[in-house]
Order: C-alpha cells, then sequence, then structure tokens
C-alpha cells in the first residue's frame, strides 16, 4: 500500500512539476507582431541611452534589434530579442567605432498609454554565458540564438540603412 501511495505522490509532484514548467510557455508569442512602432522605439532609445555615456567621443548612435517572441506577466511585457548597437562618427562613414552584438531580454510595461523600460538583462560574459542565457531565454529561443549567432546579415542591413540616412542628412 505504502508503495501505491509513493507512486501516486511521485506522479502527481511530476505532473504539478511538469505543468509549472509549461506555463512559462504558455504565453509566448513568437516573432515582433505583437510589439508596436512606439515599443520598438522605447527599446532603441533605451539600449542608446544606456550605452551613448559610456561612448563620449560618438557623434551617432544607433539600435536595431531582432526580436525572437514576447510574452506577459503582471502587466509586464518581456521581450527576448538580438541587439545591435553602433556609434558612429562622419568621418569613419558605415564603420563603427564602439557598439555590441548580443542576445538581451527587455522588460516593459504600460502606463498612461506609454511604454517604460521595467529591466534590461544581457548575459553574463566568459564561462557564466551559457548558464546566464539559459536564464534569460525560453528554451525555443536559446536554439533560434545558437542557431543563427553567425549569421546577422538583417541586422547589419539594418543598421547599415539608418546610418546612410544619417550620413546623407548631415551632407
Amino acid at each position: 500500500m505504502s508503495n501505491i501511495k509513493s507512486s501516486i505522490l511521485l506522479l502527481l509532484f511530476g505532473v504539478i512539476f511538469l505543468t509549472g514548467c509549461n506555463g512559462n510557455e504558455v504565453n509566448l508569442k513568437d516573432g515582433d507582431t505583437y510589439l508596436t512602432e512606439e515599443m520598438d522605439e522605447v527599446i532603441s532609445d533605451y539600449i542608446i541611452q544606456k550605452y551613448s555615456s559610456i561612448n563620449s567621443n560618438i557623434e551617432k548612435h544607433f539600435e536595431v534589434h531582432r526580436i525572437y517572441g514576447t510574452s506577459e506577466s503582471n502587466g509586464v511585457l518581456s521581450v527576448y530579442m538580438w541587439s545591435y548597437y553602433g556609434g558612429f562618427n562622419k568621418s569613419t562613414g558605415l564603420e563603427s567605432r564602439a557598439g555590441h552584438s548580443l542576445p538581451a531580454v527587455i522588460q516593459l510595461r504600460e502606463k498612461d498609454n506609454k511604454y517604460s523600460v521595467v529591466k534590461y538583462i544581457e548575459p553574463q560574459d566568459g564561462n557564466l554565458y551559457q548558464s546566464s542565457l539559459k536564464k534569460m531565454f525560453p528554451e525555443k529561443y536559446l536554439r533560434i540564438i545558437h542557431e543563427d549567432s553567425g549569421s546577422r546579415e538583417d541586422l547589419q542591413s539594418k543598421m547599415d540603412e539608418k546610418v546612410k540616412q544619417w550620413l546623407e542628412m548631415c551632407e
């Protein structure tokens, strides 16, 4: 009889555990279709502001991103993305003077029809990189990050377009 109770308890805990794990991914929405233009701007503006103070000898800062997906919990929207930030000078044209390209999670909250950043997370460096990614991203997005980690042509094209427009305005 105690073996049956133990088995039932073990099964019950297993079901609860698996349900809890799956609950995090149930509300995932793939892609960027759920983000507005305003949300995109808030994301880019936040990252530019965060890094522009570090890179003071830069004339213009830009950020572009690829959205893997979003999830919402308690009024906070988590955006899973790859961010490419660059700082440029007129004299060097399309050659970035500072920047980074990395996976990130940014959390947004809406208040009075305006979005603000609640939290911004980047992976840790070195030996902690992989484990920090696992804490930041749902499993399905981790696979995508690893699959296309060497391929950022689309982000480079978006960045080049923004820089070219800026350079043309400066002429």
